[in-house]
């Protein structure tokens, strides 16, 4: 099973474009990252730049509006992710459970939805992108 483990840093909806990092926790995430890597569940992560520097666009009115970051009404926003591949999601929580997150910090786990957890004409409608998964 797949799951993607969101890292939420409360206050990172007002971070300014050019937020530093502090080098020990990027340190400390490193080798978490690499725990993950050698015990081969990682399939892939990444950090995010903060919603500064970012853009929604929201289609409410029928018509594609873009909003350009800081975005006023965010109160939890995106860091970062990792993507793994793990036999549960007891396995998926204890991975993030071992996550050197700091206090202001909170990891939602969201399993990816596979092919096969659709019925069959939902499977045909989407059997001509090659990309999906069929597990």
């Amino acid at each position: 099973m797949r799951f993607m483990m969101l890292m939420i840093p409360l206050g990172y909806e007002t971070a300014p474009p050019d937020v530093q990092l502090d080098p020990e926790r990027v340190a400390a995430m490193m080798r978490y990252n690499e725990a993950l890597k050698d015990a081969g569940v990682l399939i892939t992560l990444d950090g995010l730049h903060p919603p500064s520097m970012g853009a929604r666009v929201s289609f409410a009115t029928g018509e594609p509006i873009v909003t350009d970051g800081p975005f006023a009404e965010a109160k939890e926003v995106l860091g970062g992710y990792w993507m793994i591949e793990v036999a549960s999601r007891e396995e998926a929580i204890a991975w993030a459970k071992k996550c050197p997150a700091s206090p202001n910090e909170v990891i939602e786990i969201r399993q990816v939805q596979e092919m096969a957890d659709f019925p069959p004409e939902v499977q045909e409608a989407a059997a001509g992108f090659p990309d999906l998964k069929k597990k």
